[in-house]
């Protein structure tokens, strides 16, 4: 496999989520339609390789410190590079940091480098927009995925792929640069775009309440589980591998990194209502202490409730080393304020572990019924559903957490959205 280096400095989303059926095939219901005509070009149709260069923007995560959105990427792109057509060209914007995240992905797969990624965000930004008005035809790129348009428009056809309006719903979590950079953008974004790729019916109802979006550009593709990685094992094994960070005990499991609408603190407040009803357990905080604020907010609020001697910090992981923490846990408790999707509750689903989540946001939406839900805004409510949680239900909680996974696959996400850029060109050339 080749990967070619280029150097320079509302529609009815509701089927989706009742039912037995697979997501992966009413993600192929939704996108079906996509064979072109004879006179298109398609080489199912005519059997000519017609070019069709996609460039997919990958410049917006920082490499040093990265997001549940390059996690996603990383699996995206090589079952996108496994299903692309003859004539078809899938070119991927990288930093030099960035690159080794993305290896040889098949012949089809070109890489751009541009100088920065988000590491260095004032320049990766100027950089978007001063380099890919000139870089992107040179390559005769046809198609360009990204977050934000470019000021210029250089391609033919413009796919938004949309993953957070944190801009509009937790403001605080960005700085006033970025928070505005991002207000001013995205409604000039999405009047050009000729698709608008969102992850879940809640981020669309956000997207139509702060942006006016034609919902006819509106794809709805659901992210997925890397299956290889998170499926059941050995709880003792994987008992063992995470008592390093100083679980010594059965546990409850928090997965996020910290910021403030992630919602620990209240966590923490459920935990120190029912301590002594939750028979020696500790209380694990995975993720990275993304705002130092925040996170020292925590660690004096434990010392505060007098919960030092259960709760652990355990840092952040690289996203494959979580399964273990998965496994090993009795429950996992994701009372989050807002997520566009929610992949930690997929992600413990998938390795058996029962879960209990928000009733609010995307929440509901992505655990399917397979989950317990809660009101975030309300400790006594987190500590009963925690209750709940580890009572008489877990059997259930766990086969049904199993089964909602395996309808979620990167198989399917790849294939939804290399058929979302196919007919966003396909209209451009009619």
């Amino acid at each position: 496999m080749l990967c070619y280096e280029l150097q320079v400095s509302g529609p009815p989303w509701s089927a989706l989520t009742e039912g037995d059926a697979p997501i992966e095939d009413a993600l192929m219901v939704m996108r079906a339609g996509t064979t072109r005509s004879p006179d298109s070009g398609h080489p199912a149709a005519s059997g000519r390789a017609t070019q069709l260069r996609m460039a997919l923007n990958l410049l917006a995560d920082d490499p040093t410190q990265p997001s549940g959105a390059h996690w996603c990427w990383t699996r995206i792109v090589p079952e996108m590079a496994n299903r692309l057509l003859p004539g078809e060209e899938l070119n991927l914007m990288l930093s030099p940091l960035s690159r080794h995240y993305f290896p040889s992905d098949g012949d089809g797969v070109r890489c751009l480098t541009f100088p920065w990624s988000n590491e260095h965000r004032v320049l990766r930004t100027a950089s978007e927009h001063l380099v890919t008005p000139f870089r992107l035809p040179l390559r005769h790129i046809d198609l360009l995925s990204t977050a934000i348009a470019p000021v210029v428009k250089s391609t033919r056809s413009l796919v938004m792929h949309m993953k957070t309006m944190h801009a509009f719903t937790v403001p605080e979590t960005l700085g006033l640069a970025p928070r505005t950079y991002r207000r001013l953008n995205y409604q000039r974004s999405v009047r050009i775009a000729d698709a608008v790729i969102v992850n879940s019916n809640s981020l669309w109802a956000e997207i139509d309440q702060y942006l006016e979006v034609d919902p006819a550009k509106v794809s709805l593709i659901y992210e997925a589980v890397d299956h290889e990685i998170f499926k059941p094992g050995d709880r003792d094994a994987a008992r063992a591998h995470v008592a390093p960070f100083g679980i010594s005990r059965p546990f409850l499991l928090f997965v996020s990194s910290l910021w403030r609408y992630k919602n620990a603190d209240g966590v923490l407040r459920a935990w120190k209502l029912i301590r002594h009803e939750l028979a020696g357990r500790q209380l694990v905080i995975l993720g990275a202490e993304r705002d130092q604020k925040y996170s020292a907010e925590l660690h004096q609020l434990v010392a505060e409730l007098g919960l030092a001697d259960d709760v652990v910090f355990a840092g952040g992981v690289p996203n494959e080393e979580t399964v273990h923490f998965y496994r090993a846990a009795d429950l996992l408790v994701y009372p989050s304020f807002n997520e566009t999707f929610g992949l930690p509750i997929l992600e413990a689903m998938a390795c058996a572990c029962p879960v209990v989540t928000s009733n609010v946001s995307s929440m509901p939406e992505i655990a399917g019924g397979a989950a317990i839900l809660t009101d975030p805004h309300d400790p006594s409510a987190i500590a009963r559903s925690i209750l709940e949680g580890i009572g008489s239900d877990v059997p259930r909680l766990r086969a049904e957490g199993l089964r909602r996974a395996q309808q979620f696959t990167w198989g399917a996400v790849a294939e939804a959205t290399l058929n979302t850029y196919r007919q966003a060109a396909e209209r451009r050339q009619r």
